[in-house]
């Protein structure tokens, strides 16, 4: 059983420590935070059901003033894992990395922190082999995890050479202010990163790709271009018959209500997901179409959860519970419940 821990209780972090706990050979030891933040407070008032510890800088009398249970220290957390997944603000895992050494405990750094940060730039299927045995692994963003789930399918079916992305991101989480109001659109520098790590985790496919900010919340779209190798012409056909089986694409139509980002949204409420969240991507049949010899498609990206399989393969990978990507992400999908409506 490994031992985990979690520091970072945000976004990311809750989400994380959620779907440790769901896995059958790991073991959630603790969180840890700085603030008593509504994440935190949640946490106390449904019970406690994580251990909560305090990093370097913490206040404890406002935990203990909103009677908020704290375990310890930071460093005491970091004695007790195998391995911690860190989804502290960018550049603190850094930091942190520092006592993680220390304690010769292995960790998972999520996309906001330097590639530097870690020995594998990773990802549970297009490169899972190489993170076996790593002591230090750093995750890709969201939108770039959901991308490579769609890439590198159509790449172990097929062959790709190439791709051309756009991406249309949203502005911030909800429940963020830290962006302010916005009523407007804003486009960066191409090549976009994402385009940029893609190739750096498969660099047998050329990217490229141009990224818009919008003024939303709920979930980045994507389209993608891609173009078979050595000439071979990927159909549409072909192209829904490899996602139709991957148990972390949700292939969705606009004839059954699925509109666009907020559908995805409310239909995983409706599901009961808790916080509404979908590790899944989803991908629209309708955008499925054949431009000469290329196939382009648009994906759904729910930022707040997309990362966590991938985060849990890595896990998997540092301590070789699995050999290979297939064993790996399959053992990750069915503790966390994924493929199910794959069969109907």
């Amino acid at each position: 059983m490994i031992k985990v821990g979690v520091a970072g209780y945000g976004v990311i972090g809750q989400r994380l420590a959620d779907g440790v706990a769901l896995q059958g050979d790991m073991e959630l030891v603790g969180v840890a935070d700085l603030l008593p933040t509504l994440s935190i407070q949640a946490l106390r008032e449904k019970g406690m059901p994580y251990r909560l510890f305090l990093v370097e800088g913490a206040d404890r009398q406002k935990f203990d003033g909103l009677g908020i249970p704290v375990s310890g220290s930071f460093a005491e957390l970091v004695g007790q894992v195998d391995v911690m997944l860190d989804s502290s603000p960018g550049g603190v895992g850094l930091k942190n990395k520092a006592l993680y050494e220390k304690a010769g405990v292995k960790a998972v750094f999520q996309g906001g922190e330097a590639n530097s940060v870690a020995d594998v730039f990773f990802h549970g299927y297009a490169n899972y082999e190489k993170g076996l045995g790593a002591n230090y692994l750093k995750l890709t963003s969201c939108n770039t995890t959901g991308l490579i789930r769609t890439v590198d399918c159509l790449d172990r079916a097929y062959g790709l050479e190439r791709v051309a992305i756009t991406i249309i991101r949203r502005v911030a989480d909800p429940g963020d202010y830290h962006r302010g109001l916005t009523n407007a659109l804003q486009i960066d520098k191409a090549p976009s990163h994402q385009a940029v790590d893609l190739m750096t985790i498969m660099p047998h496919v050329e990217a490229t790709g141009i990224l818009v900010h919008t003024p939303v919340t709920h979930g980045h779209i994507i389209t993608v271009l891609a173009r078979g190798r050595d000439g071979k012409k990927i159909t549409r056909e072909m192209a829904l018959e490899a996602f139709g089986k991957h148990e972390r694409i949700r292939v969705v139509s606009l004839a059954r209500g699925f509109l666009g980002n907020a559908s995805l949204f409310r239909y995983a409420r409706d599901l009961g997901n808790p916080r509404g969240d979908m590790y899944e991507i989803g991908l629209w049949e309708d955008s499925v179409v054949e431009s000469g010899p290329d196939v382009m498609y648009a994906i759904n990206i729910p930022q707040e959860s997309v990362t966590i399989p991938e985060t849990i393969d890595a896990v998997r990978a540092a301590f070789k519970l699995q050999p290979d990507s297939a064993s790996a992400t399959s053992a990750t999908n069915k503790f966390l419940g994924l493929g199910k409506w794959l069969k109907g």
